[in-house]
């Protein structure tokens, strides 16, 4: 896992630096909410551990459910907000087609390009994208509710109305952002791949996923976001070139968040 920006909202991530015993997650969430979407990561425990999916400890099973959230309780009805029930929805509808995109679940709320002024905030999400090479698989989902902008490759905004001037210009030229010290925003993915990785390299990943935030997001890890990236792997693969891995997972990351604001 790897977190950027001054403004993060996790659980049980603690145990995912690589000098902690644990080895293995039984789930990752992705969730809206603010500090109370943490909360869904109760339903998915209970769901996992009535399959008997967790660490057996004595009598009883704990799943390994790490947790980040985005702020988006300035959208809508800030009491409307997912929690355990929501959680465990999520598993039980859980299928092996492709997600819905765009404003659904945890990006239901989401916004970027929200620096200059909340009124100048364009619609964010949840985007997916995967690419195979050199025999392996790599997927990424991300919840997009930035405070900066969506770009292409060419630094162009990514679904903003003509004439919308890119907030990095408006600061070179000496404006001052709104939201300069609000906790308002964040980007939060999980990159996973086939291919076996050691925990050591599984958290190298995520930082390196980072680049792709930083590639699709202009500026990205701001004090206003809380940037997160989570990185597993389903050890079903074989061993592969990490630089090719690393590549692999910035591009799907850049183009699944590009996807959310599409």
């Amino acid at each position: 896992m790897s977190v950027r920006g001054g403004a993060p909202g996790t659980r049980e991530t603690d145990l995912l630096d690589p000098v902690k015993t644990n080895e293995r997650i039984d789930a990752v969430v992705l969730s809206g909410g603010s500090a109370y979407g943490l909360a869904t990561a109760d339903g998915v425990m209970r769901w996992l551990e009535e399959r008997g999916i967790g660490r057996k400890v004595a009598d009883a099973i704990v799943p390994i459910v790490p947790v980040a959230i985005v702020f988006d309780l300035a959208v809508g009805d800030p009491r409307v907000r997912p929690g355990p029930q929501e959680g465990y929805a999520a598993c039980a509808a859980a299928t092996a087609e492709p997600p819905a995109e765009g404003r659904a679940g945890a990006g239901t709320g989401a916004t970027v390009g929200k620096l200059m002024g909340r009124e100048l905030a364009r619609a964010g999400g949840v985007g997916t994208a995967s690419r195979s090479a050199g025999g392996i698989t790599v997927g990424a989902l991300f919840v997009v509710n930035a405070v900066g902008d969506v770009v292409h490759e060419d630094a162009t905004l990514v679904n903003a109305p003509p004439g919308t001037r890119r907030i990095i210009d408006r600061l070179l030229e000496g404006e001052r952002p709104v939201l300069r010290t609000a906790r308002e925003s964040t980007t939060i993915g999980v990159v996973a791949t086939d291919a076996t990785l050691t925990k050591t390299e599984a958290s190298w990943l995520a930082s390196v996923a980072q680049d792709g935030v930083a590639r699709a997001v202009l500026p990205a890890h701001s004090r206003a976001d809380g940037d997160t990236v989570f990185a597993c792997s389903t050890l079903r693969g074989s061993r592969v070139d990490l630089e090719l891995l690393g590549a692999v997972a910035v591009e799907v990351g850049a183009e699944a968040i590009r996807r959310a604001v599409r």
